[in-house]
């Protein structure tokens, strides 16, 4: 691969394998084992697999490493390992480094399934977790100690859009000698500069914007090629947790668009936020591009873009927002995001039903909070089909 390709070009091309037939489409290898011409080379395989030599589907996979090294040079990574959803690729990359008596310190907005991995899985098998408020570096600071082993954040929270300081994490993690974790799919990988501003690891679910068109669930870990064949490939191949053949082939298929599609999505979010700024049926509009996000001029330097979703804040509460929710016509009712088409969810009896509600309250999860996944309709309609269920508020 030339390294000198835009970023656009790399995602047709990079990390492509071609067989001795030179198909143009990657091919899918939809295997689970592979022949060994004798004994003796099944043996040296198992001692020592070569660069482009496999064992089993769980442990890699030609189609698969065709994904794991094109989304690697998407995001700037030494190497990536392919995960059979977002949250294998989460609690793979958090469980594959931790053991018991290890510290960990997380930002307190994190999506429900996130929580339950740290708060559930991990300080059942000993490990201590410590959440702060992510935007607050004072609180970071506090926070981390030596035994500390890494720090996990969303870049930006899911659902409240609250960005973390990227830059400002990693130097107060680094300084303890703990690795920077974070989840980085509502940045997106086309506007991610996660890896160069600081983080370790990488993780994403490529169910989102990677695939984008709601067909299959998969996740990615990224990182250093130490970090993830020497750490994450040993826990997923015996935990199970590897990505099939065929999802990678269509995760290629989501690369190749990718840059296109999330762009034509900023541009249609960041139409909307401004369309509705100031609505009467409104409390507020959350959308980190807009300058009226808090923490806009840290979303500019970070990512240059605000992103595919939306919050709104619904004057009424719940029954308001069921009653906005329903009379969508072009929107649809789902709990996905990243998708080409857009896409509502009511957080609070949803993908956060289950938050205590001392949390709900204080990440800001209200009654009327609702959250849009901004797809790639035209943003006339888009705009248009939210204006109208909005007099139904």
């Amino acid at each position: 691969m030339d390294k000198k390709w835009n970023r656009r070009t790399k995602l047709v091309h990079g990390g492509t394998r071609r067989s001795q037939y030179n198909e143009v489409s990657e091919a899918i290898f939809l295997t689970q084992g592979f022949v060994y011409d004798t004994a003796e080379a099944a043996e040296a395989r198992f001692l020592q697999a070569g660069e482009d030599e496999y064992i089993y589907a769980r442990y890699g996979n030609p189609t698969v490493a065709m994904f794991e090294g094109r989304i690697a040079e998407l995001e700037g990574a030494e190497d990536a390992f392919a995960t059979a959803s977002g949250m294998a690729a989460v609690s793979g990359a958090l469980t594959s480094m931790l053991k018991a008596g290890d510290h960990v310190v997380a930002a307190r907005a994190l999506f429900g399934s996130c929580l339950y991995v740290l708060e559930e899985v991990l300080t059942r098998f000993g490990v201590e977790v410590t959440f702060v408020d992510g935007t607050n570096l004072a609180e970071w600071r506090a926070a981390v100690r030596e035994s500390t082993k890494l720090v996990f954040f969303e870049t930006i929270a899911n659902p409240t859009l609250e960005v973390v300081d990227i830059v400002g994490v990693a130097e107060i993690a680094h300084a303890v000698g703990a690795r920077v974790v974070i989840d980085n799919v509502f940045a997106t990988p086309v506007f991610s500069n996660a890896l160069e501003q600081g983080a370790d690891v990488v993780v994403y679910s490529a169910t989102k914007h990677i695939d984008g068109q709601g067909r299959t669930l998969g996740g990615v870990i990224l990182g250093s090629k130490d970090y993830i064949r020497k750490t994450v490939e040993p826990y997923m191949k015996h935990t199970g947790g590897a990505m099939s053949p065929f999802t990678a082939w269509v995760m290629l298929k989501g690369l190749e668009t990718i840059d296109l599609r999330v762009r034509a999505q900023v541009a249609n979010a960041t139409a909307l936020a401004e369309a509705l700024h100031g609505h009467e049926k409104l409390s507020q509009v959350v959308y980190p591009g807009h300058k009226s996000h808090p923490q806009h001029d840290l979303v500019r330097s970070l990512m240059g873009e605000g992103g595919t979703v939306v919050a709104l804040e619904i004057k009424g509460g719940q029954e308001a927002a069921f009653r906005f929710i329903n009379a969508l016509e072009i929107v649809l009712i789902s709990n996905n995001l990243g998708d080409a088409k857009s896409i509502i969810t009511h957080p609070s009896t949803t993908t956060h039903q289950r938050l205590s509600d001392y949390l709900i309250d204080a990440l800001g999860i209200t009654p009327g909070l609702v959250r849009l996944s901004i797809g790639i309709e035209h943003a006339d309609d888009i705009i248009g089909d939210i204006k109208a269920a909005l007099k139904a508020v």
